[in-house]
């Protein structure tokens, strides 16, 4: 997977107490159950670390980790 996939997992990891090598790029956050709150915890945490900004709908409870990582990497293009 991507650098972009990697950092999400470890933001998973330390925000979230997910272990890595729990996740799998076609799990949901619901399947990791982050619920709401949890979900604008990591959408905060995301902005920081990759300096972007998110709207409510980027990331979802019904999103996979991939399509977490290729909306991430689809901003960080537009940055550039």
């Amino acid at each position: 997977m991507s650098s972009t996939y990697d950092r999400l997992v470890g933001l998973l990891a330390k925000g979230f107490g997910i272990e890595p090598g729990e996740t799998a790029p076609d799990n949901t956050f619901d399947e990791l159950e982050l619920d709401s709150l949890a979900l604008v915890e990591l959408t905060l945490a995301v902005q920081e670390e990759f300096g972007l900004t998110l709207t409510d709908d980027d990331l979802q409870a019904k999103n996979t980790l991939a399509d977490a990582a290729d909306v991430l990497d689809a901003k960080l293009v537009t940055l550039r």
